[in-house]
């Protein structure tokens, strides 16, 4: 892997956690369509790529403490299984603005990666049943491919059943 999409400068926060990680990884870019509804089914579908293979990162609330969740596209956070991964109680979806703030990226481009504060994470126990999963790059358009372990260790997150089919 370790390679860079033609015609990409991959030169995201969340790419240079990876070049510098030493981590093997794959950038995938397609041309973001702005009317799109879904941006990560829009990126299984523009890269042909099973969407249980493709993950979102969503940014929730625990307990008042911004907190990361990645799960696939093909499903949908389950907030309360997300809050017991990390120790907490309650749980709800984050105000996207404060989660633009917070991650340093913009909706339907944060990655779990390279983020600018380091959120709590936790990860849907599904990743770690495929050799590699795709994950945004940082930016609409571009998805960076990667084993499912090294975004765990990456990221420090939790593994636990957090999405719902």
């Amino acid at each position: 892997m370790a390679k860079k999409a033609a015609g990409t400068s991959g030169g995201t926060p969340a790419v240079v956690a990876l070049e510098k990680a030493g981590v093997p990884f794959s950038l995938h870019a397609y041309t973001h369509d702005p009317a799109s509804a879904s941006y990560g089914e829009e990126a299984a579908d523009a890269l042909g790529v099973d969407p249980a293979r493709v993950f979102k990162t969503l940014v929730a609330d625990v307990d008042g403490t911004l907190t990361v969740a990645v799960v696939p596209v093909s499903g949908s956070l389950d907030l309360k299984a997300l809050a017991a991964a990390v120790g907490g109680k309650r749980a709800a979806m984050a105000d996207p603005a404060a989660a633009e703030r917070t991650t340093g990226y913009v909706r339907g481009g944060i990655s779990p990666l390279g983020q600018r504060k380091r959120l709590p994470t936790a990860v849907d126990a599904s990743a770690l049943t495929y050799s590699t999963i795709h994950v945004s790059a940082g930016r609409r358009g571009l998805e960076v491919e990667l084993e499912p372990g090294a975004l765990v260790e990456l990221t420090g997150a939790k593994v636990a059943e957090i999405a719902r089919a």
